[in-house]
């Protein structure tokens, strides 16, 4: 397996002396996958060891969001914040939301009792949800249709609230039944027409548990629930959030006892003279890369994007102005051409995105090259320590374990790393890249405990990163 890619496979020297030879490593893989892997010193342009299909192009996953977050850092800047402002004009309100990908319930909340300390305890008009600053789809072309009901594929959308993401969870009836919980205060439904049944059962029947969803956040599951003791959590990713919204600020006047007369509605008023009543603002950017980073949160990722298309083009935000902004801001600051790669959202959920191993490496490089002004290295997840990384298989452990800062990124059939090997003092001081693509394992049947193909890849992989990273400098 691999001839194709061995023969490609180059060693070039660098501070050891290496000849071509087939990586070891690869022979873990199962047969079909292809890869694109490099590991550079930060010193050098000469790589230690790399594949030779830099140039080929590869789903890039959640790496893209190292792309993102360095976009957003060149433009917008370590101040920015997201803006959700309340405003008034002595008849109707208007809450002017920016996509705020962490507002939350609460925060509205605060927002209405500021408007009733200043004496606004009767509307007489309306309230106007302002979702002016983006445009366009709310989910990136590209984005499967049978994970949309899911939070990590939760709309972005420039009203969003409590991440466009709710909790429920599913219980089992000793009846063959099953029952839903949903907490009162999301204003969603959910109903189950599943089936409790054994393990045995599902595996002879294959019957799984499916959920449906529809544009008016409701939710039915179907299929089937292996029985349990415990109820199976739940988080389903909201499909209208202007509804969700609208709903929840109904709730809220109530419950703050502030009546109003007209409607809710959504689109911006065609009055004028608002004043400003009250205002929230998100954390600064640093805190929310970090989060996007560490946690690999995709809604982050994507109202960024947006943002970026809104600033850059003085437009609406959207996928589209958003994408060409990313690729312009980085070209105008950088000098790093994106052209040729396929951007279709900032997340990197879309299948439809494609990068390569070599541009990916560029932005490492000058990433690492303006630390001190970026300060990005220190946002990324570290090895077996913190964010998506601490529990990974292959890093959990020594010698990994601390050593490297990277994002990972999955998407059906491709596991990618891109990052930073650490030197013995814990600085960096080579870059990486794992592109794996259309990895597809044989499931074995005989039940046994195995370690995955990609795992026992990565383990010997992340070694050769630790190893190139801590030589010692020739003197």
């Amino acid at each position: 397996m691999f001839a194709t890619l061995r023969l490609l496979f180059t060693c070039a020297t660098g501070l050891l002396s290496l000849n071509c030879f087939a990586y070891a490593p690869l022979d873990h893989l199962p047969s079909g996958s292809r890869v694109s892997i490099a590991i550079e010193p930060l010193n050098s342009e000469t790589p230690y060891l790399t594949t030779s299909n830099r140039e080929q192009f590869f789903p890039p996953a959640s790496t893209l969001k190292i792309v993102t977050a360095l976009a957003s850092k060149l433009a917008l800047g370590d101040e920015f914040q997201f803006k959700t402002e309340l405003q008034s004009n002595q008849r109707d309100l208007v809450i002017r939301f920016s996509g705020d990908p962490t507002l939350t319930r609460d925060h509205l909340k605060q927002l209405l009792q500021q408007a009733k300390q200043q004496g606004i305890s009767h509307v007489r008009g309306d309230i106007w949800l302002d979702n002016s600053a983006f445009t366009g789809y709310e989910r990136a072309i590209g984005w499967p249709w049978d994970i949309i009901g899911v939070c990590y594929s939760a709309p972005s959308s420039a009203i969003t609230l409590d991440e466009n993401c709710v909790q429920a969870s599913i219980y089992s009836n000793d009846n063959g039944t099953t029952r839903v919980y949903t907490p009162e205060h999301f204003p969603i439904y959910v109903t189950t027409a599943a089936k409790t049944v054994s393990k045995q059962q599902q595996e002879s029947t294959r019957c799984d548990l499916e959920l449906q969803v529809s544009p008016d956040n409701h939710y039915q599951l179907q299929g089937c629930l292996v029985e349990r003791s415990k109820p199976l959590p739940l988080r389903f990713a909201v499909q209208d959030p202007s509804l969700y919204t609208q709903r929840t600020l109904h709730s809220l006047l109530t419950q703050l006892d502030i009546k109003l007369d007209g409607n809710i509605r959504i689109g911006s008023p065609t009055q004028n003279h608002f004043q400003s009543v009250a205002t929230h603002y998100s954390v600064k950017l640093p805190e929310l890369l970090q989060t996007m980073l560490r946690k690999s949160d995709n809604l982050i990722a994507d109202n960024l994007t947006k943002t970026l298309g809104a600033q850059h083009f003085a437009l609406p935000g959207s996928y589209g102005n958003g994408t060409q902004a990313i690729k312009e801001v980085i070209l105008q600051h950088t000098g790093i051409d994106l052209a040729r790669n396929k951007i279709t959202d900032g997340s990197g959920l879309s299948r439809n995105n494609r990068f390569t191993s070599e541009d990916m490496a560029s932005i490492l490089r000058y990433i690492w090259q303006h630390d001190e002004q970026l300060g990005l290295i220190a946002l990324m997840p570290s090895s077996g320590e913190n964010g998506t990384l601490k529990y990974r298989t292959s890093m959990r452990k020594a010698p990994i374990k601390g050593q490297l800062i990277a994002k990972s990124g999955s998407v059906y059939g491709s596991y990618n790393m891109a990052g930073f090997g650490l030197d013995k003092n814990g600085k960096p001081s080579t870059l990486f890249i794992q592109f794996v693509a259309d990895y597809l394992p044989m499931k074995k049947g005989d039940g046994k405990p195995t370690i995955a193909p990609i795992s026992q890849f990565e383990q010997l992989f992340y070694q050769d990163v630790i190893k190139f990273s801590q030589l010692k400098p020739k003197k």
